[in-house]
């Protein structure tokens, strides 16, 4: 496994392996590195992979943040169903608290994850 970079914590799934790559296009993570890896930098705690989806994308633009709608000025073009993306991990849980949490890939999703959403609620939802 390549060094961790200073700041950044080891690059480690929920299942304590390599962590693997969630999406370069569009290009996600903290890092914007395509990992949903994470640090002390980093205080959303952006480390659940999710597949979006419709009714998602309406949930985060209801409470405020708008995930669909593109951003040009900051080179972001809004996400659509089927796309994935390093989610906060405390939204997500609040997604799955309100029956909306899309899905997730927990080989791409940060360990870190597991310190805000238990792994039971995270393999409700996994995705292949």
């Amino acid at each position: 496994m390549p060094d961790t970079p200073p700041g950044q914590l080891p690059a480690l799934n929920v299942h304590g392996e390599a962590l693997a790559p969630c999406s370069n296009d569009p290009l996600t993570g903290f890092f914007r590195d395509g990992c949903c890896n994470t640090g002390a930098m980093d205080g959303g705690v952006h480390t659940v992979c999710a597949v979006m989806t419709s009714e998602f994308l309406a949930y985060s633009k209801y409470l405020g943040n708008d995930l669909s709608t593109p951003r040009p000025e900051y080179g972001f073009a809004g996400l659509k169903p089927g796309d994935k993306w390093c989610l906060c991990a405390a939204r997500f849980l609040q997604a799955h608290e309100e029956d909306c949490a899309p899905q997730v890939d927990l080989s791409a999703t940060h360990q870190r994850t597991l310190d805000i959403v238990p792994l039971d609620i995270l393999t409700l939802y996994v995705t292949d």
